[in-house]
């Protein structure tokens, strides 16, 4: 599991850079500076998330294998949820995608959580 998470989080974060470039070049003049900073906030959680997961990857044999995984598929369901609904969002302005981000929100509080209980 552990080369899973250190798969995902590595794809995870050459995708968040990718999405960061595109966002910085290819949709400056094209979205309103509103939903450029909902396509900028969805990379920052993915990118801290691409991150973590990489961290969750190196504490697998350390701690508690149940708890640090299922932090990994937390992380990996905000990224896809939270991040993802954003960048729906700012690219088509389809406003009830933004029912989705705190879903994944509480994804990745829940993998914060999860690693919090596998630490004591």
């Amino acid at each position: 599991m552990d080369r899973t998470f250190l798969l995902i989080g590595a794809v995870a974060g050459a995708l968040g850079v990718g999405l960061g470039a595109f966002g910085a070049h290819g949709l400056r003049g094209r979205l309103t500076p509103e939903m450029l900073g909902v396509f900028e906030t969805g990379v920052r959680y993915h990118l801290y998330h691409a991150l973590a997961l990489i961290a969750t990857a190196s504490l697998m044999g350390r701690f508690s294998g149940r708890l640090v995984t299922a932090a990994g598929w937390c992380f990996t369901a905000g990224i896809v949820l939270f991040s993802g609904s954003l960048y729906l969002l700012a690219l088509t302005g389809i406003t009830v995608l933004g029912a989705i981000t705190p879903l994944g929100g509480v994804a990745f509080i829940a993998g914060w959580i999860c690693l919090a209980y596998a630490a004591i």
